[in-house]
């Protein structure tokens, strides 16, 4: 069989918009324009897969923003570049203001003298007409991996704040570095590694402006080399002012040699000096640079507006831990749980969201399930793989919760899916899958559900996967309260022993009409068996949603989702239980506390814009 070869010579990480007459009909500055359904369903889509979208459009700033916030996209949008000016040179810069290469960006524009223009300044840019996006779309669609929490974009996000502030010091980039409060964590050692093993393939054998060893490796070399006594293996994390840029760094010291045989960072953090100090924190070592990088480094400089941060396990006697560590919180459970992150944000802590996502079949996929959890942990990767081949509501993702790559503070777990989703036990295995909730899938006539599963656009839940799937699983029900509490005991055996596992109850309003009949009693029982649970528990607390939410106007649209007021409410209870188990109050953040403050002043429908984009 012939494969046909991809539409794309490189892999698009940035997709460049033009506006009138691609990504939507008509000219803007002429009057009103026409939405083009299927190009911001594809912004969505890809976004939701770590692709990143921009646009260079020859129009006025104001109107396009107000137009893209209408069309509930305007946060998938970064580094804006929207004037009257030819637009080569713009891409140029901008490229270069992003930290990408040409060849792993994509134009589209429909003014063929625009894209040759485009090409000129960028010879290796892929340029394509909108007329063409049928075909493309298809494989763009493919590309990246899953990010239902926008990770990819959060981190152009900082960048371009951190550019719009560097504009502001007029080439005083020493004053922008010194005022920009560089923190650098640094890790070390192989139980501190392992969690980090599929961050640190990445860096080693896809990162090239900043890796100055370029020795690649697999995984299975990679995780056997931490063991090895004679290598110094670590990790370095960064945050600024800015924000959180996570994980960017790696290396590996012969100790018997003295010479860095890894030594890569991403470029997120290129041009902060983190490179620089990091090769002076471990003593300018031997280091043989293998072809171009991007900066060059000394043997004698160590940059002073750097600080190790208070938190880090690695001791750097140099530099003044005077200041207090930020906690490293994750959020785990359903989307709506992100609305809590912009409250949390208003203390000094740095949160990291594990919700649900949609994915490649348009499916929702919950990964808090602590059935499916326990599987992501215990059940063998071939099954795990089988699994994700012959269920459509699973992918390889739903098997890699981040709750496993550890390096957490505490953890903020709602295990409302186990409330919710009923369990599906293959009748080879014995594996019970999570799925659904309130509908016995089993029994239910599979040409209608088929018809119900696409008009919700979902992919491959047609009539003759669900006549396989009544004949290969058994139904059983949701979780019983003691099934629940084995797992929760289950769940806090994995996490570190000084980790606090704070856990949030359901709702327990009444519903009238709810399609979901039985949700109220049932949140009851689980309630009940949950507050069991934390009572007998070392280091389990409990965060109980119903002191806040008491009647049917607490809750939108079903008994898991509350009004906005509530998260608020509930971010202040979390923080008060941090403080009692650390003894001590969260400090709290002046730039949290303004972003939150905004979030609250925008309009209802601008506001919703910005709670469809976390759920």
């Amino acid at each position: 069989m012939t494969v046909a070869p991809p539409i794309f010579p490189d892999p698009v990480k940035l997709v460049i918009w033009d506006l009138d007459d691609t990504f939507w009909r008509g000219t803007l500055s002429e009057g009103e324009v026409e939405a083009i359904t299927d190009n911001v369903e594809l912004v969505r889509a890809t976004a939701a897969r770590g692709i990143i979208h921009t646009i260079v459009s020859k129009n006025d700033l104001g109107p396009v923003e107000a137009k893209l916030t209408e069309l509930g996209v305007r946060e998938l949008f970064v580094f804006l570049r929207v004037s009257w000016q030819p637009k080569g040179p713009i891409i140029k810069q901008l490229l270069e203001d992003m930290q990408l290469r040409a060849p792993n960006a994509l134009f589209l524009d429909d003014n063929s003298m625009n894209r040759a223009e485009a090409l000129h300044y960028n010879p290796q840019l892929q340029v394509a007409d909108p007329a063409d996006l049928p075909r493309l779309a298809p494989q763009l669609l493919t590309l990246g991996k899953p990010d239902p929490s926008y990770a990819r974009l959060e981190q152009y996000r900082l960048l371009e704040r951190q550019q719009q502030a560097r504009a502001e010091y007029q080439g005083d980039n020493l004053a922008f570095l010194r005022d920009a409060q560089v923190q650098v964590e640094v890790r070390e050692g192989a139980e501190a590694l392992r969690p980090d093993l599929s961050r640190i393939d990445e860096l080693i054998n896809r990162s090239n402006q900043l890796n100055y060893t370029k020795r690649r490796a697999a995984v299975p070399e990679l995780e056997a080399s931490f063991a090895n006594a004679a290598l110094r293996w670590g990790t370095v994390r960064v945050h600024d002012r800015f924000g959180d840029y996570g994980l960017v760094g790696v290396y590996c010291l012969n100790i018997q040699t003295n010479e860095l045989e890894q030594f890569t960072f991403s470029c997120r953090i290129l041009h902060l000096g983190v490179e620089q100090w990091t090769y002076a924190h471990l003593g300018y070592p031997q280091l043989k640079v293998q072809a171009d990088v991007a900066t060059q480094l000394n043997n004698t400089n160590k940059p002073d507006w750097i600080t190790l941060a208070a938190h880090s396990p690695i001791e750097d006697v140099s530099q003044h831990k005077s200041a207090k560590p930020r906690l490293r919180i994750l959020l785990k459970g359903g989307c709506d749980l992100g609305q809590l992150t912009p409250y949390l944000q208003t203390y000094q802590v740095d949160v990291v969201e594990d919700f649900n996502y949609v994915n490649a079949n348009q499916i929702p996929v919950h990964t808090e399930h602590t059935e499916l959890l326990r599987l992501s942990r215990t059940l063998a990767s071939e099954e795990q793989q089988r699994l994700v081949l012959s269920l459509p509501f699973l992918d390889a993702e739903a098997f890699r919760p981040l709750l496993w790559q550890g390096g957490f503070d505490a953890v903020v777990y709602s295990p409302l899916m186990d409330y919710t989703q009923d369990l599906y036990r293959e009748n080879s295995t014995g594996i019970a899958i999570p799925f659904g909730g309130y509908q016995n899938l089993t029994t239910v006539d599979p040409q209608q559900q088929a018809q119900r599963y696409q008009q919700r656009k979902f992919s491959g839940m047609d009539e003759g996967f669900l006549q396989r799937f009544q004949q290969a699983f058994t139904y059983q029900g949701p979780l019983t309260p003691e099934q629940f509490q084995q797992n929760l005991a289950w769940l806090r055996e994995q996490l570190p022993t000084g980790v606090p596992l704070l856990l949030l109850t359901g709702a327990e309003v009444e519903i009238p009409g709810s399609v979901e009949a039985g949700a109220t009693e049932r949140h009851r029982l689980m309630n009940q068996a949950l507050v069991e649970f934390v009572e007998r528990t070392p280091n389990c607390y409990l965060i109980d949603v119903r002191v806040i939410v008491e009647t049917r106007a607490d809750v939108t649209n079903n008994i898991r989702h509350y009004q906005r007021p509530h998260y608020k409410a509930l971010a202040e209870m979390l923080a008060d239980v941090l403080a009692q188990w650390q003894g001590q109050k969260l400090n709290r953040s002046t730039l949290g506390r303004l972003r939150a403050g905004l979030l609250d002043a925008l309009p209802k429908p601008v506001r919703k814009v910005w709670e469809r984009l976390k759920s």
